[in-house]
């Protein structure tokens, strides 16, 4: 490969490897052994959720990297972010520095942070993590410091229409070994979280083509925070205490009732309540704190670290859950892991159906090497995913278990991914929006 005279011609042509832009420090006279010869998003839906993946590929033949890059209500905005946008700013970059690129990637649009530059950054960070740990020869769990425990203990998700289907379910988790069940009920005549069936249909007739009226049933708080606290009075005399029960509440709760839920959950010993306050109305967990010893689980829909420093520090949560790669990948979560330990808040961090399974990878990376880990949300991917997806993580006994194959571990058969496009949505992948019965939108 010959070198440029000048490094940053502007006439070089975009999306080519040379010239290589070069930190300082970098000698001018050679080029470092690899250097990002491309990059691209990679869209699949093999279980009918839109999922995101980013590859890097190097100058070194096979040797590639894979990261999520999941933000399944806008995954095409991330996909431009990626290809238009950070591709040309990463190729003919040394694939070893990391921490430089998402440094200069994270201030490279000038205003920075939300969740589609996160999720762009992410996908490529967690790439370069795989490539470091295929080039070592080993589990990138073991680039962290090595494992603290054997496996990640996982929680799943029981629903139910009524408390009697809700306690089968809880059931059969238990049978199977899990030790950890998320439980959501439906609120008869209105929308429910948690619940996948019959909580979508037509709206009024307003005039409006049949697709753009497509909207969630209504949702009012006190139906909801009248029944929750049944539900758990009677999965509690039901199973007894040999399952930890998790709620979440998704931040839809006007903060004043909020915390009196929290306060009528309390006897039912919930491993952890979650999202119960939105970001915007997190300063609650302070009044929170002072009524109730629940434990207390944020962080789904936090994109910055001015949302999620404050609750650490000031030792207002319990659990952190962030969505990865939605504040930017390995990088950034590696440090908030640090940081929670100083204040002894344990991770839980997000791992739905919308998080593919190169970021439930990521995910167990962390959870193995980390002191702090508190639990692991898992999704139990279906065949079609499997196939997509060679190596995505083992969920039995409990728990999730790494393969210990060098980097992440999960590779992407591409071939097999185009044949899951994603699905035709409405609203493009947005969520239907939420409303009270007077119509007032509410937010999750």
């Amino acid at each position: 490969m010959k070198e440029s005279a000048d490094p940053m011609s502007l006439t070089t042509p975009p999306h080519t490897v040379e010239p290589a832009m070069r930190p300082p420090w970098e000698p001018s006279s050679s080029l470092p052994p690899i250097r990002i010869t491309n990059v691209k998003a990679i869209c699949t839906a093999p279980d009918g959720i839109r999922l995101v993946v980013v590859k890097v590929e190097t100058s070194e033949p096979g040797l590639y990297g894979l990261g999520c890059a999941t933000f399944t209500q806008r995954p095409m905005a991330v996909v431009t972010a990626v290809e238009e946008y950070l591709k040309p700013y990463l190729l003919g970059r040394n694939p070893d520095d990391i921490e430089d690129i998402w440094q200069a990637s994270f201030v490279s649009s000038y205003w920075r942070s939300g969740p589609v530059l996160n999720n762009a950054m992410s996908g490529v960070d967690q790439a370069l993590w795989d490539i470091k740990g295929k080039r070592a020869g080993m589990p990138v769990h073991q680039l962290f410091g090595g494992r603290t425990r054997s496996s990640a203990a996982v929680y799943v998700h029981a629903n139910g229409r009524d408390f009697h289907e809700l306690e089968d379910q809880v059931r059969a988790y238990m049978e199977a070994g899990y030790t950890h069940v998320r439980c959501q009920v439906d609120v008869p005549g209105y929308a429910t979280y948690g619940r996948g069936s019959a909580q979508l249909g037509p709206a009024a007739d307003d005039g409006q083509p049949a697709h753009l009226s497509l909207r969630q049933r209504p949702w009012e708080p006190r139906p909801y925070c009248r029944l929750v606290p049944r539900m758990f009075e009677h999965i509690r005399n039901a199973v007894g205490e040999e399952v930890e029960l998790i709620h979440d509440v998704h931040e839809r709760v006007p903060p004043i009732m909020a915390i009196q839920l929290a306060k009528d959950l309390e006897p039912y010993g919930l491993f952890y309540l979650e999202d119960l306050f939105s970001p915007e109305d997190q300063d609650y967990l302070r009044l929170l704190r002072a009524q109730s010893s629940i434990p207390i689980a944020m962080g789904e829909l936090y994109v910055n670290q001015a949302e999620y420093v404050p609750v650490v520090r000031d030792r207002l949560i319990d659990f952190m859950r962030v969505h990865i790669s939605d504040i930017g990948g390995l990088t950034p979560a590696r440090k908030l892991a640090s940081l929670c330990e100083f204040f002894g808040v344990r991770t839980a961090w997000h791992g739905p159906g919308d998080v593919s399974p190169v970021g439930h990878a990521a995910n167990l990376h962390l959870d193995l090497s980390i002191s702090n880990f508190g639990i692991q949300e898992a999704s139990l991917f279906g065949e079609a995913t499997r196939e997509v997806f060679p190596g995505t993580p083992d969920v039995r006994d409990g728990a999730m278990w790494s393969n210990d194959l060098p980097g992440l571990g999960v590779d992407i058969d591409e071939k097999i991914a185009a044949k899951y496009p994603f699905p035709e949505h409405p609203f493009n992948g947005a969520w239907p929006e939420i409303r009270r019965e007077d119509g007032t939108v509410v937010k999750p």
